[in-house]
């Protein structure tokens, strides 16, 4: 009896994680536990940063929301575009310490997922052995006990003891495992955030990149017209007039088109597309339209506006192919530069004057990929995204000749090929 209770104190001694850990301390172990200690202290200042970060940009919107809704003067929009720039600035160095804080948080579940590794190896090895031992005790128990005279209600005592040592051997076994399935997944979401980040960091970097680019046109302007508002409004109001023309043509050239097939395309139903902004506001509806600001000459909106600051991220509305785009080689013209995506529900959606362009033509493009940033290239008097949607069977394409005798292509379909797009898009 003394012999298995000694076997009973060995095989308890050999789980893993127990007796050993606590009476005598791993230096590795201990030295794993400062490093994550001083990596969560890292992690913390990190999301302090951030919070500041956050705090910052929230204030730049505030104000930059207040000038864009003040009166359309060139200083207005010098000050808009100065704030803008700011604000992804900011929004660059927020990115850049989430990632940071991303890849310590991944640096300490690694090494998490490394200890446990290990206390799993051990407690395998551990285990391993045990049943062995046990396994030898079995085969010489009955016989042991007949002949050391021991009772066979005691020799059966001793084999649920046993048989409960081997479970709980197998619980830690079990839990440790799980632990370290539970620990990859982490480190497998926390890699695929520090991605998604990255992207992020991307998109940044290029609207700042569009809003300089824009703010150096302004500046251009501000030599131009000599930094005098009454020809900066003389450029409004021209550009406001082109516009008209545009809009008076571009029905001309669609009533020509017949009427389109349009038995066969998706019913009209909240959510078929996605906005193709992040934050909405719709500044101008589809279909007749008439406020005290603007009249099209055609009587009617061939998409929706969007309100959208210079460099903020336009986006795919629905999986497909990049069908046709205009970089902009007259940028003052039409729709300035565009971008259009043939969907494969029978649909297209047109992106139009933007800041800069994504994508190529031919591309495919996924719901919610960047197609360019927003801007004001074009007949637009401000910056915002001009939204299309067209059957695309219908969709055509026409030469325009600009004010300065460059011809440009547009996209032309049947008057009933232009579909509502808020009868596609999500409920706000």
């Amino acid at each position: 009896m003394f012999v298995r209770l000694l076997l009973i104190l060995a095989l308890v001694c050999a789980a893993p994680a127990l007796a050993v850990a606590q009476s005598d301390p791993d230096p590795a172990a201990e030295a794993q536990a400062k490093a994550q200690e001083e990596a969560q202290a890292q992690i913390d200042a990190a999301n302090a940063q951030i919070d500041r970060l956050k705090a910052e940009i929230a204030l730049l919107q505030k104000d930059l929301t207040a000038t864009t809704a003040q009166k359309q003067t060139l200083q207005n929009a010098i000050k808009a575009l100065d704030l803008q720039i700011q604000k992804l600035q900011k929004s660059v160095t927020l990115t850049t310490a989430q990632i940071s804080q991303k890849d310590k948080e991944i640096g300490k579940i690694s090494g998490t997922i490394q200890t446990t590794a290990q206390k799993i190896a051990q407690a395998r090895d551990g285990v391993a052995e045990t049943l062995r031992e046990l396994q030898q005790a079995d085969e010489e128990a009955l016989t042991t006990a007949l002949l050391g005279g021991a009772t066979l209600s005691s020799f059966f005592d001793e084999q649920v003891t046993l048989g409960s040592l081997r479970s709980t051997l197998q619980n830690k076994m079990e839990d440790l495992s799980g632990l370290k399935h539970d620990l990859e997944e982490d480190k497998q979401s926390a890699e695929s955030k520090r991605k998604e980040l990255a992207n992020l960091k991307t998109n940044l970097t290029q609207q700042k990149q569009g809003v300089s680019a824009t703010k150096n046109e302004q500046a251009s302007l501000l030599a131009v017209t000599k930094s005098k508002e009454s020809e900066y409004q003389k450029l409004i109001a021209q550009k406001q007039a082109e516009e008209a023309k545009f809009e008076a043509v571009l029905y001309e050239l669609s009533s020509q088109l017949g009427t389109a097939d349009a038995s066969h395309i998706p019913a009209a139903r909240r959510g078929v597309l996605q906005w193709p902004l992040d934050s909405v506001v719709v500044t101008q509806q589809f279909g007749r339209t008439i406020d005290a600001a603007r009249l099209y000459t055609s009587g009617t909106h061939d998409g929706i506006d969007l309100r959208a600051l210079v460099g903020t991220p336009v986006r795919a509305a629905l999986s497909g192919v990049v069908q046709e785009i205009n970089q902009g080689a007259v940028a003052n013209c039409q729709y300035g530069k565009w971008v259009l995506v043939k969907h494969q529900n029978g649909l297209s959606t047109l992106y139009a004057h933007l800041s800069r362009i994504s994508v190529a033509k031919g591309d495919s493009v996924s719901t919610g990929d960047a197609v360019g940033l927003a801007g004001s290239t074009g007949y637009a008097t401000g910056p915002h995204l001009h939204f299309t949607l067209y059957l695309s069977e219908s969709v055509t394409f026409k030469q325009y000749s600009c004010k300065n005798g460059r011809a440009v292509t547009i996209p032309i379909a049947a008057p009933n090929a232009y579909l509502n797009p808020l009868s596609y898009l999500p409920s706000r």
